[in-house]
């Protein structure tokens, strides 16, 4: 469980550092809700 919880917060921290705006976390967000609701249907 420690593991998991380092592995997501690289995961996090590399996310973060490729948003280089608001606009930009705002667009990967919304991409992220779209797989969502794609893998859901």
């Amino acid at each position: 469980m420690k593991n998991l919880n380092i592995l997501f917060s690289i995961s996090l921290l590399f996310w973060l550092a490729g948003c280089n705006t608001i606009k930009g976390v705002g667009q990967d967000v919304q991409k992220a809700g779209s797989a969502i609701e794609k893998s859901m249907k």
